[in-house]
């Protein structure tokens, strides 16, 4: 067993959990590989991450629970990567986007009706939900379960218990398995949704198994809280800079890359791991075989030796180097589909406000495994 080293810091102190962003900013300038219990050896540096994602053979991402993609390596990862790729191509999400803006114009016209508004609960959380529910072609009213159990989810990886971790699974895969059970009735062809494609895929000539399909949707469940987060970033960001969302107003094609930017100084997602196949050294330091690595996002797309004044949102920016969704082979297959919902997300909110504020009360903003906002008071006009 190896003996680990004395903490370096404490990722769960309050004074991290208040300000993710400049405490990750220190770590980043003062020790950028950081020993801690909780995370494990946790890395700042853009750079630094960049080499842990070009070499998957050193940093594993293979998981003790079974999850599917995101807990695998080579080959079994390449099998399903390229299987879940095509859920996410271009006719894909050109299909998905009339149902996508639908939700959010109707979710939009309400709110703007209103005029004081809460974000996350009123518009983030459902667009999201009831988006990811037409993607997969689960009813619309499961939207309130899943974000429920998204909520649970998230607390749980601040706070983590063996316990509680596997009653959420099986609270998820209990409810998944009825549906599919129900669905299967209907599913003996591929169709328009990504569940009745699932049921009938047969990668090597091998129908999936329940338990991988279950997988993959809580996948998919657990990273529109993440969505959720973006929507909420990117809609502050406009209320706080009316510059900004003045210009998105009058040149609506600069939406995409102001989306990209935003995130990139504000990201929605604190961190991933991964688990070393043999000793590493990093930044003079040396990591044993076997321990986990923590990869985190939001001070790496904040790293100035990258990024020149990286607080600023600069419209223009290079984001070639921006790892909003990873990079390398584990780089997010569901990209095209986030990328898609904060697009139209946006789309609808300006087009059916004529300014976004501030609203009187504070927002209140969300820590570990997020970085969004858990409310967002808000005034549409």
């Amino acid at each position: 067993m190896n003996a680990h080293p004395i903490p370096d810091w404490d990722p769960r102190a309050p004074a991290v959990l208040e300000d993710q962003r400049l405490a990750y900013d220190e770590e980043r300038e003062h020790c950028p590989v950081a020993y801690d219990e909780f995370l494990g050896w946790s890395l700042f540096r853009h750079d630094d991450i960049v080499h842990v994602l070009a070499d998957p053979d050193t940093y594993a991402n293979a998981s003790a629970h079974r999850a599917v993609p995101n807990g695998m390596d080579p080959p079994e990862h390449t099998r399903y990567r390229h299987l879940l790729e095509a859920y996410f191509g271009p006719e894909q999400m050109s299909a998905l986007e009339p149902r996508c803006r639908s939700i959010g114009a109707e979710l939009a016209q309400v709110l703007a009706a209103r005029g004081e508004v809460e974000l996350v609960t009123q518009f983030a959380q459902p667009f999201s939900f009831q988006t990811l529910c037409a993607f997969v072609g689960w009813p619309a009213e499961t939207w309130q379960g899943l974000r429920g159990w998204t909520d649970r989810n998230q607390h749980a990886a601040l706070n983590p218990d063996a316990t509680t971790g596997a009653a959420l699974a099986q609270e998820f895969a209990g409810h998944v398995a009825g549906f599919l059970h129900g669905h299967g009735e209907t599913a003996q062809s591929p169709g328009g949704d990504a569940v009745t494609g699932l049921m009938a895929a047969e990668p090597d000539g091998t129908a999936l198994d329940e338990r991988d399909i279950i997988s993959i949707l809580r996948n998919w469940t657990a990273s529109h809280g993440t969505l959720t987060a973006g929507i909420g970033i990117i809609a502050w960001n406009l209320a706080t800079q009316p510059e900004l969302q003045h210009t998105l107003r009058q040149q609506p094609a600069l939406i995409v890359p102001a989306i990209e930017e935003i995130l990139r100084a504000d990201g929605m997602l604190v961190a991933n791991r991964r688990v070393t196949t043999r000793t590493a050294e990093m930044q003079g330091r040396t990591i044993p075989a076997g321990e986990q690595v923590s990869l985190n996002w939001i001070a790496a797309n904040r790293d100035p030796r990258t990024f020149d004044d990286p607080d600023a949102v600069r419209l223009d920016r290079d984001q070639t180097d921006n790892l909003l969704f990873g990079a390398g082979i584990h780089n997010c297959v569901g990209a095209p589909l986030a990328r898609l919902e904060m697009r139209v997300a946006v789309e609808e909110l300006l087009e059916h406000t004529s300014m976004i504020t501030l609203a009187g009360s504070t927002p209140d903003r969300d820590a570990y495994p997020s970085n969004g906002f858990r409310a967002l008071p808000l005034h549409l006009s």
